[in-house]
């Protein structure tokens, strides 16, 4: 392996990464992952710590989850996850933490899909799936995005070769922010007995549905879907993620799921934090409202540039389809404007599709948003041109 080979090629594709620096002075951001603005929230992080118990909840838990000598913030979490969960599944609910969203998908696919599963998932679930379903050596096909009559095909062409089929879908996808039809799949998985049905949430959670559990919760029948996942790293300002599944199946993964036997759980403050930041997430209709408008409005600012349709989420994409390109326009876009828009490139995406990924907070005001326009028309070659 000729390393230096190697990362001349990368540089040269433009597909080079390193680790940002962090940016000096006030920017627009547009590149993280704090939807609901719970990160960068000091009056929240205030509260939280002016009670004196918080300051002494131990900063680690120096053991695995099994092995751990502290565990009540974790229960205390996981008590409060089923019971919000519980309402919407009509009971025989069951909650389990995880290290990160990574963790939960690798652990989570790799137990739920034994010897006797055929996996089916979108093409576009994110890498953390792709490495669990790996890491299950079971056999997989992926469907056509968000395409259910070509996932019901594979559903029958490939039942009776397992006992089960594992479909796996995200509620909402992290690089072009449009949306599963969540009540499209309960349906499916209503024709299909042998189909279980999981559900990725971590860019819904804290953002959509019903005081923010995401879209499985807002569906129809979200009894019907096994495993639904959400993590605390984006919108609930926090880390971490977790799993809501039957009282069984959480039993099943505590025995069976690597990543989360023989990981080092995440600190007991970490949890109470998140618990606290729950807490306040859940009685968010007025941040989640106006994020809603801001992705409304970013809609129609990328929609002049995008040779692709946009999808009015607080994630959007703008199609540059060059890396090399990508970098360049997220590069003046912060040293000339103060906008911070990252370049996502292959493998993340496919050739051909690279971008810049705009994300939105709820912190965020409308006239950010007219900063950026006014930023693209001047950079960009034309409305609606393709770069």
């Amino acid at each position: 392996m000729d390393l230096k080979e190697i990362l001349a090629r990368l540089r040269d594709e433009g597909n080079f990464r390193e680790i940002p620096l962090e940016t000096r002075g006030e920017v627009i951001d547009f590149s993280t992952n704090d939807y609901m603005g719970v990160a960068a929230d000091k009056e929240l992080q205030e509260r939280f710590f002016a009670d004196e118990t918080s300051k002494k909840i131990p900063l680690t838990s120096s053991a695995a989850r099994l092995l751990a000598p502290r565990q009540i913030e974790y229960l205390n979490l996981e008590v409060v996850l089923r019971l919000l969960y519980d309402k919407y599944r009509h009971g025989d609910t069951g909650a389990l933490l995880f290290n990160s969203g990574y963790h939960a998908n690798t652990g989570l696919v790799s137990a739920i899909a034994a010897k006797d599963t055929f996996i089916i998932a979108d093409r576009l679930v994110h890498a953390s799936i792709i490495d669990g379903i790996v890491l299950s050596r079971a056999p997989f096909e992926r469907f056509r995005h968000n395409d259910m009559g070509h996932l019901e095909k594979l559903i029958m062409r490939h039942r009776g070769e397992k006992p089960n089929i594992l479909v796996i879908v995200e509620s909402v996808y992290s690089m072009d922010g449009d949306k599963a039809d969540i009540d499209a799949l309960t349906e499916i998985k209503r024709r299909y007995p042998e189909v279980m049905l999981y559900v990725d949430e971590a860019h819904a959670f804290g953002v959509l549905g019903p005081y923010g559990l995401g879209l499985a919760a807002a569906s129809k029948a979200p009894e019907e879907i096994d495993i639904t996942v959400g993590t605390f790293g984006k919108a609930a300002g926090s880390m971490g993620a977790f799993a809501i599944t039957s009282a069984d199946m959480r039993d099943f993964l505590v025995n069976t799921s690597r990543s989360f036997i023989f990981s080092t759980a995440i600190p007991p403050m970490q949890a109470a934090w998140t618990r606290f930041t729950l807490g306040f997430l859940l009685k968010a209709e007025r941040r989640r409202a106006h994020l809603q408008w801001l992705s409304e409005k970013l809609q129609k600012v990328l929609q002049k540039y995008s040779p692709t349709p946009v999808t009015a989420s607080h994630i959007q994409p703008l199609i540059i389809g060059d890396s090399r390109k990508a970098v360049e326009l997220s590069k003046k876009l912060l040293h000339i404007y103060g906008i911070k828009a990252l370049p996502i490139r292959k493998p993340t995406v496919a050739a051909g599709t690279e971008r810049l990924r705009f994300s939105l907070n709820a912190r965020m005001q409308g006239d950010e948003i007219d900063i950026l326009d006014r930023a693209l028309a001047d950079l960009l070659p034309g409305a609606g041109e393709k770069l």
